[in-house]
């Protein structure tokens, strides 16, 4: 029960802070929406997908290999934390100086004339962040989750104020809103033609002014490049390199190939790339779940290796499971019935809402990730995580074949279908295989069975609309009541011996 309340009270201050940062970033949708065109939001899109792909090349599983062997190695942390920092420091400047040279070439490839800057920055961009992925790791070894929290807003805040500067009070200032003797001093700097140069702009500036902040708290560090605990550190991140390359296709790639699949005129009175930055507004819309299953792993990760030397770790990670698919089923179904209230206040009227159908399977996709992520605990402390590769690899194959053969058929539909269909076979094979391995006493029927039932419900109260809006608000919401109803008939003596437990 300590475990479990050490594993809430981590989440907890993990999801905090990346809860309130997420959406702070999440504001800036609106923001976009409200001073940026559809193609610019279409670049926005595509271009951080290129960001998120690339950055798994940069750190290429040094994370997850940073927590194995500073927690179940018998190695000293701060002899694994100087080993992986300066080994992350040789590749990501190096990668980073590659990427910046071919910035040329680059952005003819991904047409952007003319626009070789773009990816010089998102060059130092994807630098910068691998620089910064131990010391956050670190931080979460040595359970500094508040320092940790702290960093992570201030480097948000940081890029959603840049955010506000160049794109809104720059912007009022060069037209003569207000702050009129700031003008001439604006003008000479500020490009009127600019869209998701300043998103790129301010995400750099952010990330290098928290460098040295995040230095300074994650302590000392000595380089160092011993072949003995690198080896080993290598043979092991190899997989994890494949399968989030593997798995970022997945979680990426309908955004970024859907620009270039979607027919001209598919959707009459938008090109392809104004399409593609109405499907990223929506895709956008499901951070409610993607929240929840960060602030989970950020805490849960480090937690579950810590916890596998103990011989009752296997009914601790079911218990998690269970619960955990519990709270995202009802978040899930909370937010799909509401999106009638949420989609106008995010997206504005501007014709953004036109894929709101899509979320719900989102919603659903994510949901279905944080189970494989639960579920992948297997291959981590067992050291197999080849098999990881072979399953992601599986589910990047899904993803591309989903969204090629659908996406010129469906458009927005089938994009997000590749995202429902490719975490729920990885999840279904992680937890096949993991049961040959790794047996762990998932609560499997019923844990399918509330997935099942929240699915239902999210698409069932989108779709319900009665004659008064009043109405429809309570039919609707009435859905998440019934489906807690049932959990807690059907968990009731959990439930009971949860108090027990609590009060004691």
């Amino acid at each position: 029960m300590s475990n479990l309340k050490k594993l809430a009270g981590q989440t907890a201050i993990y999801g905090i802070s990346s809860i309130l940062g997420r959406v702070i970033n999440f504001l800036l949708l609106p923001l976009y929406i409200g001073y940026l065109s559809k193609e610019d939001l279409g670049s926005f899109t595509s271009i951080y997908a290129f960001i998120a792909f690339f950055n798994i090349i940069f750190t290429y599983g040094m994370e997850t290999t940073f927590f194995r062997f500073s927690t179940g190695k018998g190695l000293n942390t701060q002899t694994v934390y100087n080993n992986a920092q300066s080994l992350i420091l040789t590749t990501s400047l190096s990668l980073g100086a590659l990427l910046y040279l071919s910035a040329e070439p680059i952005s003819l490839w991904m047409n952007y004339p003319g626009k070789a800057y773009l990816f010089k920055w998102t060059a130092l961009i994807l630098t910068i962040d691998a620089i910064l992925a131990i010391p956050y790791a670190k931080l979460r070894v040595e359970n500094k989750s508040i320092k940790f929290a702290l960093t992570k807003m201030l480097n948000i805040l940081l890029n959603v104020g840049f955010n506000i500067l160049f794109i809104v009070i720059f912007f009022h200032i060069h037209r003569g809103d207000y702050l009129l003797f700031l003008q001439p001093w604006v003008d000479a700097i500020y490009h009127p033609d600019w869209g998701v140069d300043y998103i790129l702009l301010s995400n750099l500036l952010a990330n290098a002014l928290i460098i040295p902040v995040l230095f300074f708290l994650s302590g000392k560090f000595s380089w160092s490049l011993e072949k003995s605990i690198l080896g080993p550190m290598w043979h092991y991140a190899l997989p994890l390199l494949f399968m989030g390359l593997a798995g970022v296709t997945n979680e990426v790639f309908s955004r970024f190939l859907f620009e270039y699949l979607l027919p001209e005129n598919f959707y009459p009175g938008l090109s392809a790339r104004e399409a593609g930055g109405i499907f990223g507004a929506n895709f956008k819309l499901a951070i409610f779940m993607n929240l929840i299953i960060q602030a989970f792993k950020y805490a849960a990760e480090p937690f579950f290796f810590s916890q596998s030397e103990d011989k009752n770790s296997p009914q601790l990670y079911a218990t998690v499971m269970h619960w955990f698919i519990i709270f995202c089923a009802t978040l899930m179904i909370l937010v799909a019935v509401n999106l009638n209230i949420i989609s106008p206040i995010i997206l504005g009227n501007k014709g953004y809402q036109t894929a709101t159908n899509i979320v719900p399977m989102l919603l659903m996709g994510y949901l279905m990730l944080g189970v494989y992520f639960n579920l992948s605990i297997w291959f981590k402390i067992t050291d197999k995580t080849i098999y990881s590769f072979y399953i992601t690899f599986t589910g990047a194959i899904v993803t591309i074949l989903v969204i090629i053969l659908f996406v010129p058929k469906l458009g927005y539909t089938g994009a997000a279908m590749s995202t429902l269909a490719t975490y729920l076979l990885m999840s279904i094979m992680c937890y096949v295989l993991g049961q040959k391995h790794y047996p762990i006493p998932y609560k499997t029927v019923k844990d399918s069975f509330y997935l099942l039932i929240a699915f239902i419900a999210s698409y069932a109260g989108f779709y319900i609309e009665l004659d008064a809006p009043v109405l429809t608000f309570l039919c609707r919401n009435s859905l998440p009541i019934v489906f807690l109803l049932i959990v807690f008939l059907l968990e009731k003596k959990e439930i009971n011996q949860l108090k027990k437990r609590l009060i004691k």
